[in-house]
């Protein structure tokens, strides 16, 4: 559980890898060559053999990216991992840079000031991401050339490719059989002006296919490219051992199989139009393409948004897989509040024990994240991965923050509780009360549709900015049906513009982190629905809740709620003991009843 990447080892061993790449980058004639954190799939996860940027650098979080240069290699990384990069790369070899406030353009521009040639895999970058650069080096001297992958060629001891076997997504769980997702998408690509499109992304293949695959750790996908032909026929490319016969059968003659190695030559023969998507595709499925003389529709992976709005089977599948987790985090809770104030605990003691809870409804697949569990200093880092090496005693008088999902055969689980052990640290009970605040916020909220998360996320700080604090990640992603935990395209950010439409679900986690000291995270999922018709009846959406878990009344500073913030709490606790006191056993029912109290 706790070795997803020898973290301290590759920190040791970043140096000297540092020095041999720029080996390889100067007798490729090049001047520096970027590592991005994609697979050529461009998912958020990757496979062992995927994590170049980790065996670089030692930084293991799910996004970011290197650029390597003579005498600087800079780190790039979001607000959720700049305490953490600090901790993960030898900092005396690699520079941490704040990103997207600094992009990599300008940081080129800055640091090569007489040009030079950058190297990049084009099966590493999507075809957006290598325009938008070309655009920022514009007349800069500075070359973007594309290379054979140059960490394979100095990672000699690189993993094999995952070969899991794939399996059927059972159908009362997806809603829509295959064959009649195929007719319909098939059916709006032509719309568009294609004959095909090509799909990447492995989630939008496993959603569009109805099948679920074990290829990513906590992500039940198959790596695979596919082609989806305007008459609803697709080519799958992957490879053959990872499809049983039931699999097949499931597939039918509609999908022609083919492995992984034929589909350069597919793309190639292909007849245009075909539609593209530029922000997920690799940059070389395009130029593929191009140079075979085919036109490029570039336009969204037509799975995409679908696939986010989930069937009516996909949303009773997941309403269950809440239930379900919600009585084994009410078991885990109760044991915590017991256990916890001794001060025998260790994170990785409080890790496992979830997993049993969790592991004991007998329809655990696989936790759908790496459980976050950060002691103290250490919840200050948003994404915090204990190992062996920071293991840390879960000690009276600090915040514990957990942040933990599951995978069910109907649905995928995300949530967080901070919890006080013992006494509550000074401020840490106002701060969480204004985190509370913002999640009620969101919670609660009734917007015209039509808007995005961008207009709502405001709503989540407001009473975090009127303390002069904040949280550098945003307020929710989307989640998958027993899919991926985080799922595009819609999202609770300021930089998302997708409209929220029903049937998407959202997580809804606003935080505050005072870094050495703790951090503070309240997280429920939430599904976009149609509003009640009030006032002048106009076309608005809301949001119903999913996760019922109780969030801890100690760290509540009653006084500081409005009614109708004080109204929510308690209803939701109300809630809580209805659908989970039944579930649970004498002693974490009675400790429920306790936790769900009106304020």
């Amino acid at each position: 559980m706790f070795q997803e990447f020898t973290t301290r080892s590759t920190r040791a061993n970043g140096p000297a890898r540092l020095a041999l790449l720029r080996q390889v980058i100067a007798k490729a004639g090049l001047t520096g060559y970027l590592v991005p954190r994609a697979d050529v799939h461009q998912g958020e996860y990757v496979a062992e053999c995927d994590a170049r940027l980790g065996w670089l650098t030692g930084f293991t979080g799910s996004a970011g990216f290197c650029v390597v240069l003579p005498d600087l290699a800079g780190v790039f990384i979001d607000g959720r991992y700049r305490v953490q990069v600090k901790s993960e790369v030898d900092l005396t070899a690699f520079t941490p840079v704040p990103w997207p406030e600094v992009k990599a353009g300008p940081w080129l521009l800055e640091n090569l000031p007489e040009g030079g040639r950058i190297g990049f895999d084009p099966w590493l970058h999507t075809r957006k991401e290598v325009d938008d650069l070309r655009k920022a080096l514009d007349g800069s001297g500075i070359e973007l050339v594309e290379t054979a992958n140059l960490i394979d060629a100095v990672w000699t001891e690189r993993p094999a490719p995952p070969m899991q076997p794939a399996r059927v997504h059972p159908a009362q769980f997806a809603g829509e059989p295959s064959a009649e997702k195929r007719q319909r998408l098939g059916a709006g690509v032509v719309k568009q002006g294609a004959q095909a499109a090509v799909l990447t992304l492995p989630d939008s293949i496993a959603w569009l296919l109805n099948i679920r695959g074990a290829d990513i750790p906590r992500n039940p996908v198959m790596q695979a490219f596919a082609v989806l032909h305007g008459n609803g026929h697709l080519t799958l490319f992957t490879e053959a051992a990872k499809l049983s016969p039931e699999l097949r059968a499931h597939l039918g003659n509609e999908v022609t199989l083919r492995p992984v190695s034929a589909f350069d030559a597919a793309l190639r023969s292909l007849k245009g139009p075909v539609l593209v998507d530029p922000a997920s595709a690799p940059h070389q499925v395009g130029r593929e393409l191009e140079e075979a003389g085919t036109l490029v529709l570039w336009a969204e992976d037509p799975c995409i948004l679908p696939k986010a709005r989930k069937t009516a089977a996909e949303v009773a599948g997941m309403k269950a897989a809440h239930i379900r987790d919600g009585a084994a985090l009410v078991e885990f809770l109760c044991w915590l509040e017991a256990e916890a104030p001794k001060g025998n605990l260790t994170e990785i003691d409080v890790v496992e024990r979830l997993e049993n809870h969790r592991r004991a409804t007998g329809q655990l697949l696989d936790i759908s994240f790496d459980t976050i569990c950060g002691a103290g200093p250490n919840g200050a880092i948003v994404h915090y991965r204990v190992t062996e090496a920071t293991n840390r005693k879960v000690t009276p008088g600090e915040l514990l923050l957990i942040d933990s999902g599951a995978q069910y055969p109907d649905g995928t689980t995300d949530i967080t509780r901070t919890v006080a052990v013992g006494p509550v640290p000074e401020g840490a009970a106002e701060a969480f009360t204004r985190v509370l605040q913002g999640m009620i916020a969101i919670s609660r909220a009734r917007f015209p549709r039509g808007l995005a998360g961008r207009d709502l996320d405001a709503l989540a700080r407001i009473a975090l900015w009127q303390a002069g604090m904040d949280y550098d990640h945003g307020t929710g992603h989307g989640v998958g049906a027993a899919l991926c935990v985080h799922e595009g395209p819609a999202r609770i950010s300021r930089i998302s513009d997708v409209p929220l439409a029903p049937g998407m679900i959202l997580s809804n986690e606003p935080g505050h982190y005072r870094e050495g000291q703790w951090g503070i995270r309240i997280e429920n999922l939430i599904l976009v629905t149609e509003a009640p018709k009030i006032g002048d009846g106009r076309d608005h959406l809301c949001f119903e809740t999913l996760t019922w878990v109780p969030i801890d009344r100690r760290l509540i500073v009653v006084d500081m709620l409005s009614q109708a913030e004080h109204s929510w709490i308690d209803s939701y606790h109300a809630g809580v003991l209805a659908r989970i006191g039944p579930l649970v056993g004498p002693a974490a029912r009675d400790w429920l009843t306790a936790a769900c109290a009106p304020l």
